[in-house]
C-alpha cells in the first residue's frame, strides 16, 4: 500500500473511467439534490471526496463543501476540473482528521465506510463526524445492504463483473466481516490486478456506532428518491443527527 492508500496515482488515473456508471447523471442529480436539501445555506464536508463526483455538482448548487481524503493523487484530479480549486480539501485519514468545521451537513456516499476494514475505525469516523457537526447537523451514508444470500452454501467467492476486458469478484470473510474486491483489467494485452479489503457493515450496527457517537437516526431509505427500506433492499441511505442540546 502506498503514501496515498489504495488510491494511488495509477488508480487515480482512470478512476473516473473504471466507475463511469457512477457519473452517470441518473445516478449523480438524485443524490446532489438530497443532499443540498439537507444543507440548506450551510456548509457540507465530504469524507473521501476523491475526483469531486459529488462535491463539485454539490458547490453548483450553491453548497459550501469542504472535503476530505487521504489520496493526493485523487485530490489532484479534483483540481484539474472546472471549479475543483474552489473546493477546499483536508489530506488525510477522514476517520481522524478535522477539517475546520463546523458543518450542518457530513456525508460518505458509495460504500466509503467499508474503506475502514475495522469496526474500530468505523466507529472513530463517527465520533469524528459528530464532533464536526453543529447541532441539529446530519450525518449521511450511502451503503449497500450484505447480501450474503448470493454465496452459495461453502463458497466465499462471487464475481461482480465479467467483460472482455474487465473481471472483478469479492472474496469473503464471513467470520470478519471483511471482503476483498479484485480488479482485473486487460491492457495492452495484459492483465493488471488491483485489489482492495473493505469492511461490510449492517444497518443496525451503523445506528449502534451513530448512538455511541451521541447522535441518532433521523430517516433510512433505500435510495436517493426516498424509496422505503425493506428487508428486500440492496443499498441503504441513513441520515442520522447531533442532537440540539437541551
Amino acid at each position: 500500500m502506498h503514501d496515498d492508500g489504495y488510491f494511488d496515482e495509477p488508480v487515480a488515473s482512470r478512476y473516473d473511467e473504471s466507475s463511469a456508471e457512477m457519473f452517470d447523471p441518473a445516478i449523480v442529480d438524485p443524490a446532489v439534490d438530497f443532499l443540498a436539501e439537507l444543507a440548506g445555506d450551510g456548509r457540507a464536508l465530504e469524507l473521501g471526496i476523491g475526483t469531486g463526483r459529488i462535491a463539485l455538482p454539490l458547490a453548483e448548487r450553491g453548497v459550501q463543501v469542504h472535503g476530505i481524503d487521504l489520496s493526493t493523487a485523487m485530490v489532484s484530479r479534483l483540481r484539474d476540473k472546472p471549479g475543483g480549486k474552489d473546493i477546499e480539501v483536508t489530506v488525510g485519514d477522514f476517520a481522524t482528521a478535522r477539517a475546520g468545521g463546523p458543518f450542518d451537513l457530513a456525508y460518505l456516499v458509495f460504500n466509503t465506510i467499508m474503506n475502514l476494514t475495522t469496526q474500530e475505525r468505523q466507529i472513530a469516523c463517527f465520533r469524528n463526524v459528530a464532533a464536526q457537526l453543529k447541532p441539529g447537523g446530519c450525518f449521511v451514508i450511502e451503503v449497500s445492504t450484505p447480501d450474503l444470500q448470493r454465496l452459495p452454501p461453502g463458497e466465499t467467492v462471487h464475481p461482480f463483473r465479467v467483460s472482455e476486458n474487465r473481471l472483478g469478484f469479492d472474496e469473503y470473510d464471513v467470520a470478519a466481516q471483511g471482503l476483498t474486491s479484485h480488479h482485473f483489467t486487460l491492457n495492452d494485452g495484459r492483465w493488471e490486478r488491483f485489489s482492495i479489503p473493505f469492511r461490510y457493515v449492517w444497518p443496525s450496527e451503523l445506528d449502534l456506532m451513530a448512538k455511541l457517537s451521541g447522535m441518532k437516526l433521523r430517516q433510512r431509505w433505500s435510495g436517493w428518491n426516498r424509496e422505503l427500506y425493506t428487508s428486500e433492499s440492496r443499498n441503504l441511505i441513513a441520515v442520522w443527527e447531533r442532537p440540539v442540546a437541551g
